[in-house]
């Protein structure tokens, strides 16, 4: 892979950051909502419905955090490690195409697509925040960790969500617990990871960079040198001890005194002696 511009990581976390837009239109169209809302009660897809106010700006963020969840995964690419560095953006680019079906086609216009955009964005958040969080571990085990928590959390609250567990928090109340943690998290990543650059091996001398260890790799290694000097203070033990004991040294075999006890030596052999 060629040079990364470094244009590249700082519009995609700034894409990243944006999605945080959806709480900020969300609170708007809760405010103009003439109805008695509850975000415990309501599902967020009510904002989006006819009898919303303010649906049209809704249904645009819907439209907009699709494009800002998958350009960031675009741009950022480069700036993941592992496996998970395929894996996330395909998450991700899923949960992306839900939440723009779910602008596209608000819950009372054509519900079993607007369904369908709902799943794909819940549980493609979800496991791609899973995903993103062992691409981002090896470069910060914090925000790994903190990823990796939010993920779970979603994922589990999804669950919830689709099998209509909502008793405790409430549907809407269910739904956001859900929903939530993608914004927060892509946001977190994204500028963790413009201020790390790009994930090239052998960039030395930048905090964090792809060449440096992890502390699980580190305590891995400390562990293997530990049992390395184990078995060699071991085997020099046993050579000590080895030579202190009696009858333990081989003399020399003596090739003259062998050949003339050779008592099955033939005369020819012993002769030539």
């Amino acid at each position: 892979m060629g040079p990364v511009n470094p244009n590249r990581l700082r519009w995609g976390a700034i894409a990243w950051l944006l999605t945080l837009q959806f709480f900020v239109v969300e609170t708007i169209a809760e405010l103009r909502f003439e109805a008695p809302y509850s975000r415990a009660g309501d599902v967020i897809s009510a904002l989006g419905a006819s009898e919303s106010p303010a649906r049209q700006l809704m249904n645009a963020s819907f439209v907009v955090q699709a494009a800002l969840i998958l350009g960031g995964a675009l741009l950022l690419r480069p700036a993941l490690l592992r496996g998970a560095a395929q894996v996330a953006p395909v998450l991700l680019g899923a949960s992306a195409l839900g939440v723009l079906l779910v602008g596209v086609f608000p819950t009372d216009g054509n519900a079993s697509v607007h369904a369908l955009g709902a799943v794909l964005y819940l549980v493609g958040g979800g496991l791609g925040l899973i995903a993103l969080a062992y691409a981002v571990r090896p470069r910060s085990e914090a925000v790994g960790t903190t990823l990796a928590l939010l993920g779970l959390v979603g994922t589990a609250a999804t669950v919830f969500f689709l099998t209509g567990v909502t008793a405790y928090l409430g549907e809407g109340g269910t739904e956001r617990v859900a929903a939530y943690p993608l914004p927060i998290g892509l946001a977190l990543a994204g500028v963790l990871l413009w201020r790390l650059g790009p994930a090239v091996p052998g960039a030395a001398g930048e905090a964090g960079s792809a060449d440096r260890p992890s502390r699980r790799e580190e305590r891995e290694r400390a562990r293997a040198e530990r049992a390395a000097r184990a078995r060699a203070r071991d085997t020099a033990l046993e050579r000590s001890v080895a030579g202190d004991r009696p009858g333990t040294a081989v003399p020399e075999a003596d090739d003259t005194d062998t050949d003339t006890d050779d008592l099955w030596a033939g005369p020819g052999r012993r002769g030539d002696r």
